[in-house]
């Protein structure tokens, strides 16, 4: 039979397990990504799992989250990083190299490997064949060690794409159509794979702007063929030796199909406050912009930038609009100065911001209050952005966010261009520039074993839990609703991030947002009962970030029910011990308020007999559903992964 690309790559890398859909099977895994938002706690459990010396390929640690440095906590943690990659064997990207999925696609991305990362957007190195999968910390910290990554083998979603992108549409535009679909849950449990004639059309950037975002859709990844394009894309980066040709058969079938004629497609936006609020741009022109942002990992090539500034060439952006550049990377920022992009840019008012993710992350350029924010970036959950819980983020192409930066009100670039009579077409860009040494090398072992941990004030150690209770009464302290995001359980931003290094300063954020309550109220029964959170539909999407299962985990959260979990979070809270259950009835989810009394008996039995367990609200007889395999029940029993791995050492 024949196969696809994630196929392919699935099967060369296959431990264990059958490759049948919802099984789980485990992954040797060949390269790893960290960054510092999530790097930290990476490399406390390096430590509390012992590890000498790194067994992946490659594995790399970047600074490209938390830059601000307001005071001394964000440059502590970058010391200790570095210490960390040096003592570990890690290559680590200094503060400004740039965003690390583009760093690490341009300079160690390989065709027919595997890679995982601590960030929910590392797919976007599909964009070159491979397969890259959004993890917690703790499995790359796993996979770091050399254990495999166990996941549940998805299906394949076979994408075909045909025909060509008509002018002032680009990738941003093919991705927000399959989120105008299929919203934030469509790809649940599923590998996106790109195929067809209009491929050719896309260079390698186009493809990560795509696989990028596939995160947005809930996909486990998204991958594109390694073909000319992959190839060219290397030669430009000098690395053409790394390029493996990787095609789908001729011939193959996928699980799940889909079909977008590009030809068709027109500028799109996604409405606040999510990813999946799509319309087309014409449907809402006129409405006042007060904020444009460009940049990000979700648009990190030379041509997003390029664009942008042959729109803006020569012209002022309107007065009431904050223009603000996040340059991806050193790298590209060389390259769109060279061109002369940057000069036209700042001639236009554009405030040139130090590469990173910045803004994405709240970490800067947060909006004022009621005031509407176009960006090229990947997510507008509510409060993400620093903005407070009623910002108004809107996501767009870097066309129409220029185009809408002229004017200060959302503008369909079509019909500026019309207005202004610019062409569409080549922008004759340069090759890429290379810069040797960005990256440092990390020691060879004789010297990386004398590397002392640089550890300051604000880096506490990793908190201890306790094996999972075979029975217990918990009040409900939270009641949630719909798409609770990992933005909404533990905040970024510039006044929390600082604190990723240290879990109980970092857990009085958590779930703030929803209710400001929610930390002391959990602090004061956490060493007696414990507590459960209730929430609705996919539960603890977007971010990989795992502070949001052990910051209610360190104040003490037993269980939380949902109608379902996002695929991250879900497997993030059994790393730590913490038990999801789902719903059964359709109506259950009304019948448990907050201030419920939940209840199990006899759980451990309950949960090695099977995927169903029974328990009481307020006294009435529920029963719920888990998804853990017996590999996963053993862990969330023994309190969580490190505690099970320090029991059996």
């Amino acid at each position: 039979m024949p196969h696809g690309v994630a196929h392919q790559l699935i099967a060369s890398h296959l431990v264990d397990g059958e490759m049948t859909p919802g099984e789980e099977i485990a992954l040797r895994i060949d390269q790893t990504l960290t960054q510092d938002a999530t790097g930290t706690l990476v490399m406390q459990e390096l430590e509390a799992l012992g590890l000498d010396r790194v067994q992946t390929e490659v594995s790399v640690q970047y600074v490209d989250h938390n830059l601000l440095q307001a005071d001394e906590k964000n440059a502590e943690d970058h010391a200790y990083l570095r210490s960390a990659a040096r003592r570990f064997g890690l290559w680590y990207s200094q503060p400004g190299n740039g965003v690390s999925h583009p760093t690490h696609m341009q300079r160690f991305g390989k065709p027919g490997k595997t890679m995982i990362g601590s960030d929910s957007h590392t797919p976007a190195c599909g964009s070159l064949g491979m397969l890259a999968i959004g993890v917690g910390g703790l499995e790359v910290a796993m996979a770091i060690t050399g254990q495999p990554l166990s996941i549940r083998m998805p299906e394949i979603w076979g994408v075909e794409l045909t025909g060509e992108l008509p002018p002032w549409c680009s990738a941003k535009d093919v991705i927000l159509e399959m989120l105008r679909r299929h919203g934030t849950k469509g790809g649940t449990n599923r590998i996106i794979e790109y195929h067809g004639s209009g491929l050719a059309g896309l260079t390698a950037m186009d493809r990560h702007v795509i696989t990028n975002m596939g995160a947005e859709l809930g996909a486990t990844t998204s991958v594109f063929p390694a073909d000319e394009e992959v190839r060219r894309f290397l030669a430009g980066e000098d690395r053409e030796d790394d390029f493996t040709e990787l095609l789908a058969e001729e011939g193959t079938e996928y699980d799940v199909t889909e079909h977008i004629e590009l030809s068709e497609l027109e500028p799109l936006i996604a409405q606040p406050s999510s990813p999946a609020n799509v319309v087309p741009v014409r449907e809402v022109v006129g409405t006042p912009v007060g904020q444009v942002v460009i940049g990000s990992s979700a648009n990190p090539g030379l041509r997003d930038f390029a664009i942008a500034a042959r729109i803006v060439d020569g012209r002022q952006t309107h007065t009431g609009v904050s223009f603000d550049i996040n340059p991806t990377s050193r790298p590209i920022l060389a390259d769109l100065t060279r061109w002369g992009g940057t000069t036209s840019l700042i001639a236009a008012g554009a405030r040139l911001h130090q590469s990173g993710c910045m803004g994405c992350i709240g970490m800067g350029q947060a909006p004022a209050p009621g005031t509407n924010s176009l960006r090229t970036f990947p997510r507008n959950f509510p409060g993400r952005s620093g903005g407070g819980p009623d910002d108004r983020v809107w996501l767009c192409s870097p066309e129409t966010a220029a185009a809408s930066a002229l004017r200060g009100e959302i503008t369909d670039p079509r019909a500026l261009a019309d207005e202004l009579g610019l062409e569409w077409g080549d922008l004759d860009l340069p090759e890429p520039t290379v810069i040797p040494g960005m990256l440092e090398e990390p020691p060879p072992p004789d010297e990386a074993a004398q590397v002392e941990l640089v550890k300051g004030p604000n880096i506490s150690g990793l908190p201890e839990f306790e094996p999972f209770p075979d029975s217990f009464e918990v009040p409900v302290l939270l009641a949630v609703g719909d798409d609770i995001s990992t933005d909404d359980i533990s905040p970024a931003g510039a006044e929390a991030l600082p604190y990723r290094s240290n879990i109980p300063a970092l857990a009085r954020f958590a779930f703030t947002r929803i209710d400001p309550d929610y930390p002391a109220g959990a602090e004061e029964i956490k060493d007696s009962t414990g507590h459960a959170i209730v929430g609705g539909e996919n539960y603890g999407q977007g971010s990989s970030r795992e502070h949001a299962a052990i910051c209610p985990r360190y104040l003490g959260l037993r269980v939380v029910v949902a109608e379902s979990f996002a695929r991250i979070h879900w497997q993030n809270l059994a790393n730590f011990g913490i038990l999801a259950l789902e719903f059964t009835g359709e109506k259950d989810r009304e019948s448990v308020a907050q201030g419920a009394t939940l209840a199990f008996s006899d759980l451990h039995d309950q949960l090695r007999g099977g995927d169903e367990v029974v328990g009481t609200v307020d006294g009435t007889e529920f029963t719920f559903r888990h998804r853990l395999s017996e590999r996963q029940v053993r862990m969330v029993l023994d309190g969580g992964l490190i505690r099970q791995l320090a029991e059996q050492t």
